[in-house]
């Protein structure tokens, strides 16, 4: 039974529920000041506690997808491996499905969501994603057409799945089409952890997982060759969350020349330094600074790209460092920044979903289609 599963949910509110029941059917015979009455109703309060402590956690794992399996909680997740062969080049389709809600069961009205496996020509890195195709791209009068591109990235640990099924972003941007808001756009979405269970937060490790290079070159290498993806420089944009919101920005402050708009959903804007990174730069002090985007607008030339970022008054850790970021970027007069800034929200996947409508309408509006 999965982690995520709505049986395990019902399960352990069934057996909460028991538990409860069973707490106040037995009390009366537990009243008696014996060390087995005692240690009786002792044991009843734990387990009645324990069991909605299971509950509530189950439910905001569901709702907020910090742990896709049991693997990934208990930590021994191994990240299961992709067949690619590589003959038929750096992208191989899986599967394919439908987007749950779109209408319709045909590709040129409902779109497509293809599962991936992409391997890295030269970083040689290996990652499943699953890419969304909209509508147009199957219909006859776009047959000739290339698409503009967007990478989603999720935080960290995250599943590339929780931003199909979590963050409802192939079903946002086919609505924001329908309504005129956005131009048909090619989602192809996956998490930054390309290396797992390692955070890189998106560096070329010394001597280790070369991922600012996969994603600045390998990855849009291999959508052009599988699809009719936007090839001359400002088609391509890229969006993220937390983690996946510092690599966001990062690789389009780096790489205006690939991603021409960067969007970071409750970003940080440094990379850090934990146990779950470990040392990411071996010593090297440019590169460290380098991954640093304060640093990085001050000392560097500044990047022709547009950025946005987003925050919260009230219940983000990071509106401090957006407003300094923001003014960072304001004053080099050359990259554009933007914002989105909510009076109360959490670093959470609800904040998210109200922030990636006008996120999808922002980046569809920076970026070409040749």
């Amino acid at each position: 039974m999965g982690l995520t599963s709505n049986k395990l949910l019902a399960l352990a509110i069934l057996f909460a529920v028991l538990l409860f029941v069973g707490t106040v059917w037995l009390w009366p015979r537990l009243g008696r000041r014996t060390w087995r009455a005692v240690g009786g109703r002792v044991g009843l309060l734990l387990a009645t506690q324990l069991a909605l402590f299971a509950c509530v956690g189950i439910a905001v794992n569901q709702a907020f997808g910090f742990y896709a399996s049991w693997a990934d909680l208990f930590g021994t997740e191994t990240d299961q491996g992709v067949v690619v062969n590589h003959a038929a080049g750096p992208l191989q389709v899986v599967s394919t499905s439908q987007v749950h809600g779109m209408g319709g069961s045909l590709p040129t009205t409902a779109g497509q969501l293809q599962q991936v496996g992409i391997v890295g020509r030269t970083t040689h890195i290996t990652t499943p994603a699953y890419v969304y195709l909209p509508p147009e791209y199957f219909q006859p009068q776009y047959r000739t057409r290339t698409f503009p591109v967007v990478v989603v990235l999720s935080g960290y640990p995250g599943t590339a799945r929780a931003l199909v099924d979590k963050l409802h972003y192939p079903r946002t941007a086919q609505h924001l089409v329908r309504d005129g808001k956005m131009r048909p756009t090619i989602l192809v979405m996956l998490r930054p952890t390309v290396a797992p269970p390692r955070d890189t937060e998106c560096v070329d490790v010394p001597h280790g997982p070369q991922t600012e290079t996969f994603f600045a070159e390998d990855l849009p290498e291999a959508v052009r060759a599988h699809y009719r993806a936007a090839v001359k420089p400002g088609g391509w944009g890229i969006v993220g969350d937390s983690t996946g919101g510092y690599c966001a920005l990062k690789l389009a402050v780096h790489h205006p020349g690939v991603y021409a708009a960067g969007a970071g959903l409750s970003p940080s804007y440094k990379a850090p330094h934990d146990a779950t990174t470990g040392d990411l730069f071996q010593g090297d002090r440019y590169l460290e600074n380098r991954a640093d985007l304060w640093w990085y607008l001050k000392h560097e030339p500044a990047p022709d790209t547009s950025l946005l970022v987003t925050s919260s008054k009230v219940g983000e850790t990071n509106y401090k460092a957006t407003l300094r970021f923001i003014a960072s970027a304001e004053a080099t007069k050359l990259t554009r920044i933007s914002s989105i800034i909510l009076d109360s929200g959490g670093h959470n996947f609800n904040t998210w979903r109200r922030e990636i409508p006008a996120t999808l309408q922002w980046i569809s509006g920076r970026l070409g289609d040749r």
